[in-house]
């Protein structure tokens, strides 16, 4: 796979927030690449005025970057493929493409959640979907991740992100794409650990956002960070992710900005929960999407089947799904049987 930048093309999936960042950031290389929104209203606003009012207000989408929401051209020309829709959706979004994309190239994903039902990475989801000929050698997939929040990436203010895939050579490729001034991409092989960081710091981050709505203090959410931290290592290792990853940037640098970050929708989300409103009122005040929400169905499961033990992610779940009063949760945590720190 070549890594020059000369001839290629990306062709995004998703007119969200990231996908519209990811347009930014690929124009500003000279990189040709192209837009696709599944809402033709939108699409066509955006065309019109080459600013997303909804998910990204006072950010123009340079002229150069096509947007389009015709299914057919979604992928043309594309050498690289970038998926920029939430988890819960890459399913419904690629069985509607499937038919029109090209079946031999690379799809790097920004998702960071696990599916329900299936509770399948968003990386294992696209492959389930696009059912590649068996005969034919399977298309390099990759995620990138890391402590991205979308309004500071268009404003161009310093992030780092990881680049992960089975396929080093996609990995290359995509770190000669992203990089920039402003933005450094390092590369890793662990794409299993990077979707599983991606997706459990979401879950995690609400229950930093509760803390925050009960005004727990900042003892309490260090305390928490840490310890959701080693849930995640848990959890990953025991699926046969390299520790090593879940502290570096695709884990602990991306737990602490969901965690702390105003902006961080699952931190906001658990805020108001603190607070005392309901899942229901806050999910219907937003226009976004709380990935941590559907995610910390799958982490239990996934939990369950690997039989390890995550008590906050366990505590989240109670008070998002069965009614459990966010102060009885700290409590229940805080009366665990003692004993020595380990992330095993």
């Amino acid at each position: 796979m070549s890594g020059s930048m000369e001839n290629q093309r990306f062709a995004i999936v998703g007119d969200g927030q990231m996908g519209l960042v990811c347009a930014m950031i690929l124009d500003s290389k000279r990189i040709g690449c192209s837009l696709w929104g599944h809402d033709a209203g939108h699409v066509e606003d955006l065309k019109q005025i080459r600013e997303s009012k909804r998910h990204l207000p006072g950010f123009k989408i340079p002229k150069s970057v096509h947007i389009t929401s015709d299914d057919a051209e979604a992928f043309s020309n594309a050498t690289v493929i970038v998926c920029a829709v939430p988890t819960q959706f890459i399913r419904p979004v690629f069985s509607r493409l499937q038919s029109h994309v090209p079946s031999d190239v690379p799809i790097v994903s920004f998702a960071k959640g696990i599916e329900n039902e299936t509770f399948l990475r968003p990386s294992q989801v696209i492959a389930e979907v696009l059912d590649d000929d068996p005969d034919r050698p399977a298309r390099p997939l990759a995620a990138l991740s890391g402590p991205t929040i979308g309004e500071e990436l268009a404003r161009c203010l310093p992030a780092t992100m990881i680049a992960a895939s089975d396929e080093m050579a996609f990995c290359d490729l995509l770190q000669g794409a992203f990089t920039t001034s402003w933005l450094r991409i390092y590369t890793k092989s662990d794409l299993l650990g990077v979707e599983l960081a991606g997706a459990m710091k979401n879950v995690i981050a609400l229950a930093a956002g509760m803390v925050d709505g009960l005004q727990a203090g900042f003892n309490a959410k260090s305390a928490l960070l840490a310890r959701g931290l080693a849930e995640i290592a848990r959890l990953g290792t025991a699926m046969g992710a390299s520790v090593d990853t879940f502290f570096g940037i695709a884990g602990v640098g991306d737990l602490a900005t969901t965690c702390f970050s105003p902006m961080g929708r699952n931190r906001s989300c658990g805020e108001e929960l603190g607070k005392g409103k309901t899942l229901e009122e806050i999910l219907a005040s937003t226009d976004s999407v709380v990935e941590g929400v559907a995610t910390t169905r799958s982490v239990m499961a996934l939990a369950e089947k690997y039989r390890v033990e995550i008590p906050i992610t366990s505590a989240v779940h109670s008070i998002l799904f069965e009614g459990l009063d966010p102060i009885d949760a700290i409590t229940k945590l805080m009366s665990r049987e003692p004993k020595a720190e380990s992330i095993r």
